[in-house]
């Protein structure tokens, strides 16, 4: 721990410096433990956690340090990185205790690569994550960095990866970049310049270049120009204390839409997000509480919110009888799936056979069903966008269109231009499909009805588990394997008979012959998914950036069963019996999400 200490006091900004200082005086061995203890783990996800002193933290120093084994690992993987270049993005958070910031970890990460010779387009200002992919691309460089936590608290504070393809790093990349961050900890002279690395010719700003290619490749996916220009739907935004204000209120221009109107208490980026207890739209009615104020006051309808980094979109929709409907992840992504098939047909842009759709294993198989009636390609992926955006890339790259990606976390992928989630085009495109929707005098929760009469149903219903200890965590998921004798899986839950189970940490899928699971298996991390008789599918699996266990579940009827209540019944049944018997929460200390 000793040793740690010494390399930050002597390799910090002040206010870092000051924090550990105070720690020492006052003895706080604990406290330094934790922050010296460990060191962040850099994964497929890059690296997030809360901004502080230590190995354990976000601050100057792990910023240098990660920034240099990423600069070491793509020198290796790219002999003309000095001609191409990285792009670097950050969003507005800040923590004024430790004196971190995400446009500061920016810069160091610029001064680290100019300090090797290499161009930097870092963007002069806050920007959406999307932005850092769609650069990448748009101008041929070869990674780029956002410095983001997305919808984290707000002591937290992260680094997100992407390749030159515009895709999140998948492995075996991440474990490339965490050897070779390792094996460069000791901070380059040149590292710490940032006020040299602002002066240097190696430092553009694509802010203006990136700004103006994004909005002209978004308005390719605009067909109802006309339907925008005279629509009367009103609809209200908001940003979450985030970067989304004027980019989203730039998507409605450049769709013909008329401005959304914006939540003023929370359009201007903050880092304190003081109006609200999470910054996380996916939280539902507690982040939308002044957005549901003020399309009360205008007469809005409909609502849109991003989180602080405008990368994932929520809707809400106000019924007839007053009360507020917010969509869930997967609802949306039947809308958004249907919409862009829709618009896909009209342009009449040849045969369904080589479009495709993507969704990630937790999330809805509502495209599935779709697919299957329409006679497009549906494919499923492991969690996350990393696995949809490489994937999206590969069949771009055979020639195949793919048309649209979802994740049940609000994350939806509209447009090819962007290989990840895109919580800015998502906003405009929705507008234009409430616009055109309401020319037939029909809601987006009348379209969503449609949608499952003609598809069939899909209920979900996802939650989780609030747990600190990994021991419990292993225990948990140890004993399903090992449920009757050793690999032994569940055969059945609250009476209904389990018909396969395929186990992505083992490598297990008990439908295949070998009994091996095609999608990737990742040891580092749990995953388990349940099918039963009764066409319910049930995923528990860790989360990678927070201390939860997660549960997916999904009752997936056939078209003509419309049966909601029932329907809805059975799961709730099937989900109580997965909580006490799989979960076991009182006998594992596990917390309920807060309400």
């Amino acid at each position: 721990c000793r040793g740690h200490v010494h390399r930050v006091l002597c390799c910090c900004n002040p206010k870092t410096l000051a924090l550990v200082k105070d720690l020492v005086k006052e003895g706080s061995v604990e406290k330094l433990k934790k922050c010296f203890g460990t060191r962040m783990e850099f994964g497929t996800a890059g690296l997030r956690a809360p901004m502080g002193p230590g190995t354990s933290c976000m601050n100057d120093l792990t910023i240098i340090q990660t920034t240099q084994g990423f600069c070491c690992y793509l020198e290796h993987c790219f002999s003309d990185l000095q001609d191409r270049g990285v792009v670097i993005g950050f969003d507005a958070r800040a923590h004024t205790a430790s004196g971190g910031s995400s446009k500061r970890f920016a810069t160091l990460a610029a001064a680290v690569f100019i300090s090797r010779g290499v161009p930097v387009y870092l963007f002069s200002d806050i920007t959406p994550t999307p932005f850092v992919p769609f650069t990448i691309v748009h101008l041929g460089l070869c990674a780029g960095i956002m410095v983001t936590a997305s919808h984290n608290p707000k002591e937290d504070n992260g680094y997100k990866v992407y390749w030159e393809n515009g895709a999140q790093i998948i492995p075996p990349h991440d474990k490339g970049i965490s050897t070779t961050i390792e094996e460069n900890l000791e901070p380059w002279p040149q590292s710490w310049d940032a006020d040299g690395a602002i002066q240097s010719p190696l430092l553009k700003d694509p802010y203006q270049d990136a700004h103006k290619a994004y909005f002209a490749a978004i308005q390719k996916h605009c067909l109802h120009r006309d339907v925008n220009k005279k629509s009367e739907v009103k609809i209200v935004h908001t940003s979450v204390h985030g970067v989304g204000h004027s980019f989203v209120q730039a998507a409605f221009e450049a769709f013909d839409l008329h401005p959304p109107f914006a939540v003023q208490e929370q359009k201007d980026p903050d880092p304190e997000f003081p109006t609200v207890k999470y910054p996380n739209p996916e939280e539902g009615e507690g982040v939308l509480t002044l957005s549901f104020a003020l399309a009360d006051k205008e007469g809005a309808a409909i609502i849109l919110a991003n989180d602080p980094d405008a990368d994932r979109l929520a809707v809400a929709e106000k019924q007839k009888g007053g009360q507020w409907t917010v969509f869930s992840g997967n609802e949306l992504g039947a809308l958004l799936g249907w919409w862009m098939f829709q618009c896909w047909k009209q342009n009449g842009e040849g045969d369904p056979k080589d479009v495709y759709m993507l969704a990630s294993t937790v999330s809805s198989k509502i495209l599935r069903a779709i697919a299957l009636k329409e006679g497009f390609h549906f494919e499923e992926t492991l969690t996350g966008f990393k696995w949809m955006g490489n994937r999206a890339k590969d069949l771009l790259e055979q020639g195949k269109k793919v048309l649209f990606a979802f994740e049940e976390a609000i994350g939806y992928m509209c447009s090819p231009a962007v290989l990840d989630k895109d919580g800015v085009s998502a906003a405009a495109i929705v507008g234009e499909m409430t616009s055109y929707l309401s020319t037939k005098k029909i809601t987006l929760s009348q379209q969503l009805k449609a949608i499952y009469e003609e598809y069939g149903y899909h209920i979900t219903k996802n939650s989780y588990f609030i747990c600190h200890d990994q021991d419990t965590i292993h225990r948990l998921f140890e004993r399903l394997r090992n449920y009757t004798g050793p690999s032994t899986y569940p055969t059945e839950c609250g009476g209904v008979v389990v018909l396969a189970v395929r186990d992505l940490t083992t490598g297990y899928d008990s439908t295949q012959p070998d009994k091996k699971a095609i999608l990737p298996t990742s040891k580092s991390s749990q995953m388990i998914t349940f099918t039963f008789a009764n066409g319910g599918v049930a995923t528990m699996r860790t989360s990678g950036t927070e201390p939860k266990i997660k549960y997916y579940t999904e009752l997936c009827a056939a078209p003509g069963n419309s049966d909601v209540t029932h329907l809805k019944a059975e799961l709730d049944n099937l989900v109580d019996a997965i909580i006490e018997d799989f979960f076991q929460p009182k006998k594992n200390n596990l917390q309920p999400r807060p309400e």
